[in-house]
């Protein structure tokens, strides 16, 4: 994991939730963590991190994640022992 990735990883569990995260940055800690991710229909995206499964839907237009997507991302995270 590289340096842009360990802070994004901080930005997630950052007290209190940022809105300011891109969701490629957050693509792109998925992708160093070996996660396997899936295009679905639309907008969404299935994560798969360490046998946890998550599906999330990519922001649009803009290409910021909202609170509740950064939260929910968190959670994979978590349940998914990714700490920072």
């Amino acid at each position: 994991m590289n340096t842009r990735n360990q802070k994004t990883l901080a930005a997630i569990f950052a007290r209190p939730t940022h809105a300011t995260i891109r969701w490629e940055d957050i693509m792109a800690l998925f992708r160093a963590l070996d996660a396997t991710i899936d295009e679905g229909r639309g907008s969404r995206v299935r994560v798969i991190l360490n046998g946890v499964a998550a599906t999330f839907h990519r922001p649009h237009p803009g290409p910021v994640a909202k609170k509740g997507a950064v939260e929910s991302v968190r959670e994979l995270l978590k349940n998914s022992g990714v700490t920072p």
